[in-house]
């Protein structure tokens, strides 16, 4: 049996660690784009909190974000090396925004879909700096502290991993444009109406289906406005009859949940920009859907 002093020094530390909470997620969950790895290491940063001299902590806020930040990163490096024997494309793990549109952070950065696909090229520290500069407002000087680096060095890596961005995506556009658009499309794709999807097409868009081998998700991207609206045209057929579609939130963006017999087998994001829709995500395994679903239903 602990003293009282024990109980209520456990106590200070657990009201302490659930008021981070919200950020120590949001943190994990960006650099690793899986929030079930999210999840494995915000339970980590608790266990590690338990056992440190927390009368020596100053800053209990910024020691968490930064335990958290180098176990992602550490996780991160395992799972790029995973991720290279995994079936087909690999696309993030989305997660329902509506309860925290930001989650956890001071904006709501580096959370759609498409960006954390693509910080999914960076390396993990550059993706740790990126994010918690861009999405967290960490000054440089305390991301250097948190990731053992010059602050020099955090300013470089923040810069790269922007241009990086700004280079492989556009604007974005509005929400409202964003849900028209996916309407639209998704008419077009039931229908195989080659023209329309043509029209809603960027001329080098791309498509990504993740079905992490176990679903009949296509094993290979397919590229450029030609490609894509003819197999999306061709398999309208063998895809769509019997499917519920439910209009969602995923990541901060208007998206569609896929479903069949009441069971979801495809959750389909859009990036779109005004050129039209760049990138079609299609989220298709069900060790990815199954916890986004039941977080739609909790």
């Amino acid at each position: 049996m602990g003293t009282e002093d024990d109980s209520d020094t456990l106590g200070d530390a657990t009201r302490t660690f659930l008021a981070a909470r919200p950020q120590l997620f949001g943190i994990a969950y960006r650099v690793l784009g899986s929030a079930t790895e999210a999840e494995d290491i915000v339970q980590e940063a608790w266990l590690r909190w338990q056992n440190t001299d927390r009368g020596a902590v100053r800053e209990p806020a910024a020691f968490l974000a930064t335990v958290t930040a180098r176990l992602a990163i550490n996780l991160a490096r395992s799972a790029r090396v995973r991720r290279e024997s995994y079936v087909g494309p690999w696309l993030p793990e989305p997660v329902d925004t509506r309860a925290d549109p930001q989650l956890g952070a001071e904006r709501a950065e580096a959370l759609d879909m498409a960006v954390l696909f693509l910080l999914e090229k960076l390396n993990p520290v550059e993706r740790a700096a990126y994010v918690l500069r861009e999405a967290f407002d960490h000054p440089y000087p305390q991301i250097a502290q948190m990731l053992e680096l010059s602050e020099a060095n955090a300013r470089q890596l923040v810069s790269r991993a922007r241009r990086h961005l700004s280079s492989d995506r556009r604007r974005p556009v509005e929400p409202a444009a964003h849900r028209r658009l996916t309407e639209v499309f998704l008419t077009a794709a039931q229908t195989g109406d080659l023209a329309v999807l043509e029209g809603l097409l960027a001329e080098d868009v791309a498509s990504y289906s993740d079905g992490g081998g176990v679903r009949g998700a296509s094993r290979i991207p397919v590229f450029g406005r030609r490609h894509v609206s003819r197999y999306l045209a061709a398999f309208a057929p063998r895809f769509w009859p019997g499917k519920d579609i439910r209009p969602v939130e995923a990541n901060g963006v208007p998206a569609a949940l896929v479903l069949a017999d009441g069971q979801a087998v495809a959750l389909l994001c859009l990036d779109a920009s005004e050129r039209g829709i760049e990138r079609l995500m299609w989220v298709m395994s069900p060790r990815k859907l199954a916890p986004y679903v039941a977080s739609l239903d909790a």
